[in-house]
């Protein structure tokens, strides 16, 4: 990854010789902007319990659920962000799918955080996820067309556990709770913090979130009505050697 070099990991979280390479699971992350002076966004230290990047500084996110892509909602996202997340994908990868990503970004963060990332909707939507379920208690919808698509990486196939993320983005209109009142929610997120982009660079993090906090700032820089528009890094390591493409 040029610059940032790479995330140093425990001896029991590289791929052991002669194993074969872990398929990467799909997940999603969500960099929520809280508008400033100077810009902060949220971060959390991550569990030392984590068997992934344990004690590291990382935004809200997980894994996408097969909820995340079968829950209807009344929002959808932006033709320019679909474009985007499409490229580089396998053909037979559906728009459920990519549109469950963005809705796992705001699941995750409203578990792991307590905040809730949404537009007020008078609309209902009815589900038995015990998540989902309490998400919409607080009448809002996902704000799908608000999400940006910033960043993808997939883990490097060194690791054991592998992940291929997508990074959206968020500005902090979109906030309808105490955005003080973060917590470590479902405990997997700990010592949670709204840091400037400059005090997020003096944490403990990942290479792959240096990286995406420098696209934050770029991305700044840019009208908020054209920043869907702007391409979002691509990382991945392929036969040892680090690729980065504009999606």
């Amino acid at each position: 990854m040029g610059r940032y070099g790479t995330t140093p990991g425990r001896t029991e979280e590289y791929r052991q010789q002669g194993e074969k390479a872990v398929r990467p699971r799909d997940a999603a992350t969500l960099i929520i902007v809280q508008q400033a002076e100077k810009p902060r966004v949220l971060l959390g230290k991550r569990s030392m319990k984590h068997k992934f990047m344990p004690g590291k500084f990382v935004f809200p996110g997980g894994r996408l659920d097969y909820i995340d892509q079968r829950i209807k909602v009344p929002s959808e996202l932006t033709n320019t962000v679909f474009t985007r997340l499409r490229r580089e994908i396998r053909s037979n990868v559906s728009d459920a799918k990519l549109r469950g990503l963005a809705l796992a970004a705001i699941r995750e963060t409203f578990e792991e955080t307590g905040l809730v990332v949404g537009r007020p909707s008078p609309e209902v939507v009815r589900t038995t996820n015990h998540s989902w379920a309490q998400y919409f208690s607080h009448g809002v919808v996902p704000p799908l067309e608000d999400m940006d698509f910033i960043a993808r990486a997939i883990t490097p196939p060194y690791r054991n556990r592998r992940f291929d993320t997508r990074f959206f983005m968020v500005h902090d209109s979109t906030i309808q709770s105490d955005p003080s009142q973060v917590s470590s929610a479902s405990g997997e997120l700990l010592d949670l913090h709204w840091l400037t982009l400059d005090e997020a660079r003096e944490t403990d993090l990942p290479a792959i979130t240096r990286m995406v906090i420098d696209v934050v700032e770029e991305r700044l820089k840019i009208p908020k009505s054209q920043q869907q528009a702007a391409p979002a890094p691509f990382v991945r390591n392929a036969k040892s050697k680090w690729l980065t493409s504009n999606l």
